[in-house]
């Protein structure tokens, strides 16, 4: 016999909230970290170890450039071989009973995609694709990864800490003069950025005005896994709040959010979205 899911305060609300379709998820990191990619800012966070590369340190120093895609090289790995976990497949899930319309994700490594959800818009980019800044030429992180092993054959640093949610890990310094970085097979020239927005850097204006015009059409706004402590999330929560629709937020912890929501569902996301869907679908 199957254990019966433990009580989790606001979970029948939430059923109720959603029951009439239509809900906007907006998701963050800690709906990932069930599949071994770690938040920036929860109690083991990366943020309390790591210092995330910024666009200005990228685009500006070289050496800090070269020393993001020598770490990232490593750090891909584990990101390319995340699999979608129980959380990632109940938004797609409540999804296809059309209690959840559409998917505005802070996170950029693609498993809400991978684990069956539609027309994810990826607020922050994907992991996936790397993008030139000299010609704008956009392509496979995979094949990316290709050049990079044969370029590479022989670097095999041990990481000293585990992947960052922007896909890189920390490396000694000594190590990093072993790395030969690959230029853009487009131009020839380069340099390579991940197609993500790192921090310091705009959402693009277009992407930006699309996540407003999808809170616009939502009956609900379901917060998972954010902490809502960047603008970037943040202002959703406020522009739903404002125009009177029912935010919902459903993390481990309070978030900046809290204030703002009509329903407050503090448990893993593990434990509730699961249930959840299983009461709507």
């Amino acid at each position: 016999m199957t254990a019966a899911p433990p009580a989790v305060d606001g979970l029948t609300e939430l059923a109720g909230l959603l029951a009439g379709g239509g809900a906007l998820v907006l998701s963050g990191a800690g709906l990932s970290t069930d599949s071994g990619i770690p938040d920036y800012r929860g109690a083991t966070g990366s943020l309390r170890r790591h210092t995330p590369m910024t666009y200005q340190t990228f685009t500006r120093d070289p050496r800090g450039r070269h020393r993001y895609w020598a770490r990232s090289f490593i750090g891909w790995r584990q990101i390319a071989e995340a699999r979608p976990n129980a959380g990632h497949r109940a938004v797609a899930a409540l999804q296809r009973a059309g209690a959840v319309a559409d998917v505005i994700t802070q996170n950029v490594d693609g498993l809400h995609q991978a684990g069956g959800a539609r027309g994810v818009l990826e607020l922050h980019g994907g992991l996936d694709r790397t993008v030139c800044l000299a010609c704008g030429d956009v392509a496979s992180r995979a094949a990316l990864d290709l050049r990079l092993r044969a370029a590479n054959p022989g670097f095999r640093p041990e990481p000293t800490d585990e992947v960052n949610p922007d896909g890189d890990v920390e490396l000694p310094e000594e190590a990093l003069d072993g790395f030969v970085m690959v230029d853009c097979l487009a131009c020839g020239r380069g340099p390579l950025k991940p197609d993500v927005v790192f921090f310091g850097e705009t959402v693009p204006r277009d992407r930006v005005d699309a996540c407003f015009a999808l809170v616009d059409d939502a009956r609900a706004l379901l917060v998972l896994g954010s902490s809502l402590t960047v603008m970037s999330g943040y202002r959703f929560v406020i522009h739903a709040a404002k125009r009177g629709i029912p935010v919902a937020i459903v993390n481990s912890g309070p978030t900046r959010g809290d204030g703002k929501a009509s329903l407050k569902v503090d448990a893993p996301l593990g434990v509730v979205l699961p249930e959840l869907a299983r009461r709507l679908a």
